[in-house]
């Protein structure tokens, strides 16, 4: 089975020491997704815009080994906030309504930056078309 690894350059992968997404055959997952473009929080505040952000990047980074969002099984959604969780969960939709992947969204105290306000990671399994 080829496993494939691919960074997306962003700050904190080379300093921990992980890839923004690893395909082992017909399995892929992302890491940690926020809304940070080129090392700068983006949407400060804006937690539905966050999720969508964080969403492109990972979908980005799964398109990056070949896989789409209809591949996409399972998502997880770390929010600081309870009351961003209704936010999140209608841009979770606008992205995933249609394929409708197992889900989980969890309340957590803080995430790396204190502008994060989201973090995702989809995880996906290819299905011949």
């Amino acid at each position: 089975m080829t496993v494939t690894r691919l960074g997306s350059g962003g700050p904190w992968e080379a300093r921990y020491g992980y890839s923004r997404v690893v395909r082992a055959g017909d399995l892929a997952w992302t890491a940690g997704c926020t809304s940070t473009v080129d090392g700068v929080v983006t949407h400060v505040g804006d937690p539905a815009a966050q999720t969508a952000q964080a969403l492109r990047i990972a979908l980005d980074a799964l398109a990056g080994v070949g896989v789409e969002p209809a591949d996409v099984v399972r998502t997880r959604m770390y929010v600081t906030d309870r009351g961003h969780a209704d936010e999140v969960g209608r841009a979770h939709n606008a992205v995933f309504g249609a394929v409708r992947p197992a889900a989980t969204l969890l309340v957590v105290a803080g995430l790396l930056h204190p502008d994060h306000l989201v973090e995702v990671e989809l995880e996906a399994c290819l299905t011949p078309r």
